[in-house]
């Protein structure tokens, strides 16, 4: 038997009682008993007399062939029922269901409820054999005489059509195919009920029918109805309660105590008149439970990802956590299958998220920026090295109400995920991406460039791509690529260039190494297009012109942080049935993408932006930390993204729906305060050194392992020098290879690069 979070036993499906004849009246009995009542629920779904030889040969027929084949669904069906989210320290994020449902054994269920739900669905349940043929005439008379439609189905029968119904799940189609009112339906539900009553005992029987009945407003089996309407185990309920659950089976809407009142009452009490009746209740129990008013204490049934805002605003990773789960073929090769298993829910999802680091993480970025106000930020936390998710937050609540700036939308990914349509353009974040893929190509970090000017033109120059060679026009045509300021013009090597984000330097860099080898390092790191599509290898790749989300871009930085190993990030660490079974979960399937030695170089080259470059308001001042800055064109979006050895975090800012310059005429509101420039040092910067603070408080200082001395050489002299085009790397003397200006082939054109800050 199978526990649950809170140790009521809840068994998967049903096991069999003690071992019942194989035959009770042999296989002509059987068979005889299935062609009669065959021709009578034939007749019944039909409303007129069928012929008798007709309806004999087709149910005969019918009943006849496989007989005694019963599907393994109706054998043990796993009835779907709720999945539990929990944080990496154990507590509950959101139950999330396609079915409210909680199994339970028969002797967990009130003896009050079992005889209410007999009285009324079934009188004859325990006396006749799977098919009520007394019901059945009676309900064929009454229903030829012209009064109230009746049913004559006997519960083993209600309980296969249910089987039928719960395997068909949402799919209105499949709904309306096991519940048309047809011969062949009515004859296939008689021939699996006289197979039920074969193989289960009564009260099995029972137990299964309580377990998988709707009861209205999504409660699924008594379990939760019980809880919904009455706040109690069903174990727990009295007379007037299991009358009124008994009552609602027939008509859940039309009988609904919480909108249909009346109606549910005198329901109920026609429930209690029927128990009298029967002498299953005594005349004054039942006239003390009519007197009685409904009395109910309805519970919310609050579903899925909703609940997770309690969290400190974790419903935007529980909802990360769904998509995985439904996504992410380790669940099921097929979508079909993936739904299926969530479709049929019971499963314990025990997730990476840290109850403090979201706590950090929510506070910042509700802090950071108002919900109230036209932009929006998010926040993801990724720990490196094992590339599990330890936080997600952003300043809109989980929600649907859009006058309210509330959303639905997961800024953090793509969206394939939740997210966005195609994320936001990192800007200047994307160049540290660059550097890497030239220290791993051996253009050492002293490698300089010179410039006489802060503008550049690239109009007429080529750049290497994977596929050949594309030209660098994509700078405001003839007008040429600016730095950020007119002071921004010299000599820079990587150090500086990283340090003060100088645009002109990293497209020279990428013209030398290749715009293949940073497309493709990028996309090692996990950093696509917003929608999993490879990133355009365009000259402004550098600068950070195509749209990737917030998720990608920490998990890339953290394998900085882990010293050039990648992993893939996680967000699901166990998943176990309710049974205690264990499933596969996806694997970070961690690599070694750098070499560490270069890594550690791009380590320490950040945490010169950090410590006295674009990015020292968000600095920490008492641990190892590195970063960098990004501010896109007409500053539509900044980021931060940076980290610690155990740590790293993107921050992004900006309008969620299109961009949109967060530089309007008049200002704009951030965090409460009215801004006239926006940057990625002076926003999202202070949010992110916010979140980190409080979410490193308290934890070891670690540090980047050091780059040997002379490696990365004094930073170089920022002075006008003519620009003579070549890079200078003391590290490797003799000039490099693809030197800017190399002729090439056709190529496309670039796109709007971001801006330095």
């Amino acid at each position: 038997m199978a526990r649950t979070p809170s140790g009521t036993t809840r068994p998967g499906a049903p096991g069999r009682g003690p071992a019942r004849p194989k035959s009770f009246i042999g296989f002509t009995g059987r068979l005889a008993a299935f062609i009669g009542a065959s021709i009578l629920a034939g007749a019944l779904v039909a409303g007129i007399a069928l012929p008798i030889v007709g309806g004999l040969g087709l149910s005969a027929k019918a009943g006849a062939e496989n007989f005694d084949d019963f599907p393994n669904e109706l054998e043990a069906p796993f009835l779907a029922q709720p999945s539990y989210i929990y944080d990496a320290a154990g507590n509950a994020l959101a139950t999330v269901y396609k079915r409210y449902r909680i199994l339970v054994d028969l002797n967990e269920i009130s003896p009050q409820m079992q005889k209410a739900i007999v009285a009324i669905e079934d009188s004859r349940f325990y006396q006749h054999g799977p098919i009520d043929l007394k019901g059945t005439l009676r309900a064929l008379i009454k229903n030829q005489s012209g009064g109230e439609v009746q049913g004559g189905s006997s519960l083993t029968q209600q309980y296969v059509k249910n089987i039928f119904v719960e395997l068909a799940g949402d799919d209105p189609a499949k709904v309306a195919d096991a519940t048309k009112q047809e011969l062949s339906r009515k004859i296939k539900e008689l021939k699996y009920a006289i197979g039920m009553e074969q193989r289960f005992s009564k009260n099995e029987i029972l137990e299964r029918y309580l377990n998988i009945i709707p009861f209205g407003q999504r409660a699924f089996g008594v379990e939760a109805a019980s809880y919904r309407y009455f706040g109690k185990k069903a174990k727990d309920l009295t007379l007037p309660e299991a009358a009124l659950l008994a009552g609602i089976v027939n008509a859940p809407t039309k009988y609904d105590p919480i909108t249909q009142p009346v109606a549910a009452k005198e329901r109920r009490n026609i429930v209690l008149q029927r128990m009298a009746e029967l002498n299953v209740a005594s005349r004054e129990e039942v006239d003390a439970a009519k007197a009685t008013e409904l009395n109910l204490k309805v519970q919310p049934l609050q579903q899925g990802c909703m609940m997770a805002n309690a969290a400190n605003g974790a419903a935007f990773f529980c909802d990360y956590v769904e998509n995985v789960m439904q996504k992410d073929p380790v669940f099921g090769k097929t979508q079909e299958e993936r739904d299926a298993l969530w479709r049929a829910g019971g499963l314990r999802i025990k997730t990476t998220l840290d109850p403090k680091m979201q706590e950090a993480a929510y506070k910042a970025a509700t802090k950071g920026v108002l919900q109230k106000e036209d932009v929006a930020d998010a926040i993801v936390m990724v720990e490196p090295g094992t590339g599990k998710i330890k936080a997600m937050a952003q300043s809109r609540p989980y929600g649907f109400d859009e006058n309210a700036n509330e959303t639905s939308i997961n800024y953090s990914v793509g969206k394939d995920m939740g997210g966005s349509a195609l994320g936001f353009q990192p800007g200047s974040t994307f160049k540290p991406i660059t550097a890497a893929a030239a220290l791993e190509a051996n253009l050492g970090p002293g490698t300089k460039y010179t410039t006489s000017s802060y503008i550049m033109k690239f109009d007429d120059q080529w750049f290497s791509t994977c596929e050949g060679k594309t030209k660098g026009d994509g700078w405001d045509g003839k007008k040429g690529l600016k730095n950020e300021t007119q002071s921004e013009f010299g000599t820079y090597d990587m150090q500086t260039a990283l340090k003060y984000s100088i645009n002109t330097y990293f497209v020279m860099l990428e013209q030398s190494v290749g715009i293949c080898p940073v497309a493709t390092l990028a996309q090692s790191m996990g950093v696509t297009v917003g929608d999993g599509k490879p990133l355009s290898q365009v000259p402004s790749l550098t600068l950070g012109s195509e749209t990737v989300t917030p998720l990608s871009m920490a998990n890339a930085y953290a394998t900085f942080a882990a010293r050039g190993k990648y992993c893939a990030p996680v967000v699901i660490t166990e998943v176990a049935r309710l049974d205690g079974s264990k499933m596969p979960v996806p694997e970070a399937n961690c690599r070694q993408l750098m070499k560490p030695e270069n890594a550690d170089i791009i380590n320490e080259l950040l945490t010169g932006v950090t410590e006295s470059g674009t990015g020292t308001k968000a600095g920490l001042p008492d641990r190892a930390n590195a970063g960098k800055t990004g501010t896109t064109d007409k500053k539509t979006n900044a980021w931060f993204v940076g980290y610690t050895p155990q740590l790293s975090t993107a921050v992004w800012v900006g309008h969620p729906k299109k961009p949109t310059t967060m530089e309007p005429p008049g200002g704009i509101y951030i965090g409460g305060q009215k801004r006239t420039q926006v940057f990625g040092g002076a926003i999202p910067g202070p949010i992110w050194k916010d979140a980190m603070s409080q979410a490193l408080a308290g934890q070891q200082k670690l540090n980047f392992t050091p780059v040997p001395q002379g490696v990365i050489p004094p930073p170089a002299e920022q002075h006008p020098k003519p620009d003579d085009g070549k890079p200078e790397d003391p590290n490797n003397p003799g000039g490099q290879p693809g030197q800017p200006g190399q002729p090439g082939g056709p190529g496309g054109p670039g796109g709007p690069g971001g801006q330095p800050r």
